[in-house]
């Protein structure tokens, strides 16, 4: 052990007391869990790490492979192989498999569209027969349209079925896929069109949200007339506005699906062949094209389901993931995942607020849902709405809650648990990030104590520890860098067309390491405790104080329901703290609330984390996906014009409403 030096020491003051023991009630309603206790969880992540190459070929061979490996595991990070030599695919697994099984008929997708003024939802639901027949149409259509395999198509669409079948159909017939949020505009799309050297893009003429059509098809209009590369573009007729029509380059689904032929194969696909793109965005440069090939994603994906969620066939569940599927969280858990395991996975379109502040909860109640797993920002959001909109609705199916995409205060935490789970349900608070695929760390929900706050323990095969810079484990309750020591199979394989950027911004920091980008600290009971990016991490006087911490002790005040906290320029100090603040409805905003909140962040974590603004606000900048934009809160904070990029901001009066409501 060593002491941190100034690069990695981060201030963590914060402390959790509550302890949770998994509920007797969960392992009943799903049949038992595999993990009964953490002993037996700690043997056999002991033995995961002992014996990668064995663990994870045990956790293959429950699917099904054209052709079985030669190795399993071949070298090391950065660039290990898995499964090497083997041929699989992933359409066939998560859908063929099930049809030649005998489970045809069972549901597969559970979809619900906005509904529509007069209240009434639609709803598809889509069989695993229905699924192979339609996503080989689509793979047939698709070869017509000039696509082989190894290209690459680019999605664009909302979330609507067809968006499912289009990229099942693309691992099917061995093209990958480059799926871009519905949010972005069309300089992004063309982007990464011509990153990813795509020619065709499949899309929507539009999507519902909040009864308002989001012109998808314009904007993909738009990206062609700013890339060249765009030669067909194949368009789901979903919202029926009249669209702008380009006969050479554009078809119609309707037209050119249902002549598919129906008995479109899989291909067989080599283990480390391209499954999909993914791209994020970087702090600075381009957007970097995420990588991931076949059998290891889905091998990681699968395992993961199976003990994280515990879901299984045959029980009864139905599964709710709220992610678009435009981000990775969707790609793993609302589709690949679920349907790997043989459990009905439901899709919606449209907000949680729309037509009313309870629909989630009007969907978990019509459909008894067994399973929900979500973000914090959604949860505190609801929170924020009021607890009459949860108690109205009957939530007794639900058995299991998760998180994802960024920690959770832990008074949001016990409200999800007390609230929406009646005290009866585990909630597996999961990290990992469109790099690793799936979970790398999270509790298991028969087996871990879970902390609010904490998402505990590494994921079977998962090495993960808290280094400083150079590569050397921090002592407990020490900040340092999140770091990852052993391959796993969901592992990126690559930045699309850079290598070089890819060894840099993985693997440049820490020798030997995957660095994630977080800041982070492990308990003295061994639990991990995620503290933020460490771009988000404050230098306040020299003391690096963890936003996440700041943001945790300010919800945990009764007024409020969310909070953001930035850093910013400060005379005295170099950075100051600036805190954005959304109420609870009764609450006022004024100098006397803004003092008690001063207050009581210095009271949970101390003076030295104490706000220099406080600014209250009725919503914070967010994506269409939930998450808090704080790089434009920075700008905001620090007085200046903000010149970032803003595509993917849902409501963009947000950002003049902060202006208004400067410091009193």
């Amino acid at each position: 052990m060593t002491q941190p030096t100034d690069e990695t020491r981060i201030t963590s003051v914060l402390q959790e007391e509550r302890v949770f023991d998994p509920p007797a009630r969960f392992s009943e309603a799903v049949g038992g869990a595999r993990v009964r206790s953490l002993e037996e969880y700690r043997a056999l992540h002991r033995r995961s790490l002992d014996d990668l190459p064995g663990f994870w070929a045990e956790e293959a061979r429950e699917l099904e492979w054209f052709k079985p490996w030669d190795e399993v595991l071949q070298g090391d990070l950065p660039e290990p192989k898995w499964f090497v030599g083997a041929r699989t695919n992933l359409c066939h697994n998560a859908v063929d498999r099930h049809v030649a099984a005998g489970h045809g008929d069972e549901v597969a997708i559970v979809w619900e569209g906005e509904p529509t003024p007069d209240g009434a939802p639609e709803v598809r639901r889509l069989t695993y027969a229905e699924l192979q027949r339609e996503t080989a149409r689509l793979a047939s259509a698709l070869t017509t349209l000039g696509v082989v395999k190894g290209d690459v198509v680019t999605i664009y669409m909302g979330m609507v079925p067809e968006l499912a079948v289009a990229l099942l159909a693309c691992a099917r017939l061995g093209a990958a896929h480059s799926v871009i949020f519905g949010g972005f505009a069309a300089q992004a799309i063309a982007d990464r069109v011509e990153d990813a050297g795509s020619k065709l893009v499949i899309t929507c003429d539009g999507g519902w949200r909040r009864g308002q059509v989001i012109r998808l098809k314009d904007t993909v209009d738009e990206a062609t007339r700013l890339t060249a590369r765009i030669e067909k573009v194949v368009v789901v007729r979903r919202t029926g506005q009249e669209v702008a029509w380009d006969a050479a380059r554009d078809v119609w689904w309707h037209d050119v699906v249902p002549q598919g032929d129906p008995d479109f194969p899989c291909a067989p696909m080599d283990a480390e062949d391209m499954l999909f793109l993914l791209y994020t965005s970087g702090s600075t440069g381009k957007p970097k094209g995420i990588l991931h090939t076949t059998a290891g994603y889905m091998t990681f994906v699968h395992a993961t389901c199976k003990y994280v969620f515990e879901l299984r066939p045959d029980a009864g569940q139905l599964y709710w993931c709220t992610a678009d599927i435009g981000w990775v969280t969707g790609h793993s858990y609302v589709l690949y995942g679920p349907l790997l395991r043989r459990v009905p996975t439901l899709m919606y379109e449209g907000a949680p607020n729309a037509p009313a502040e309870d629909r989630w909860w009007d969907i978990v109640e019509r459909h008894r849902v067994t399973h929900l797993y979500t973000a914090p920002t959604a949860i505190r959001a609801l929170r924020g709405w009021g607890d009459q909109h949860v108690k109205k609705h009957d939530l007794s199916s639900l058995a299991l809650l998760g998180t994802v995409g960024e920690p959770i205060n832990p008074e949001a935490w016990i409200w999800y648990h007390e609230v929406v789970g009646g005290g009866r349900c585990p909630i597996v608070d999961t990290w990992w990030q469109t790099e690793t695929g799936g979970h790398m760390i999270t509790p298991l929900p028969g087996a871990t104590p879970t902390v609010p706050g904490s998402c505990t323990l590494p994921f079977f095969g998962v090495d993960a520890a808290i280094v400083n810079e150079r590569g050397e484990e921090m002592p407990p309750n020490t900040g340092g860098l999140l770091a990852i020591r052993r391959p796993w199979p969901g592992m990126l394989r690559g930045i699309h067309g850079d290598r070089p950027r890819f060894l840099k911004t993985y693997f440049g920091r820490i020798p030997g390491m995957y660095f994630a980008g977080d800041g982070a600290r492990r308990d003295a009971r061994g639990y991990f405790w995620i503290m933020g990016r460490v771009d988000d991490v404050i230098n306040v006087a020299g003391h690096r104080l963890g936003t996440m911490e700041i943001e945790s002790a300010l919800v945990s005040h009764p007024a409020v329901a969310e909070a953001a906290v930035v850093g910013m320029p400060h005379e005295l100090k170099g950075t100051g703290i600036a805190a954005f603040v959304s109420l609870k409805r009764g609450f006022d905003a004024g100098a006397a609330l803004r003092s008690q909140l001063v207050q009581h962040v210095a009271h949970e974590i101390g003076a030295l984390a104490k706000p220099d603004q406080v600014r209250f606000t009725t919503s914070l900048p967010k994506t269409r996906s939930g998450k808090i934009m704080r790089r434009l809160l920075r700008d905001i904070a620090a007085g200046k014009e903000v010149t970032q990029d803003t595509t993917t901001l849902e409501d963009y009066g947000v950002l003049a409403k902060l202006r208004e409501h400067e410091e009193e």
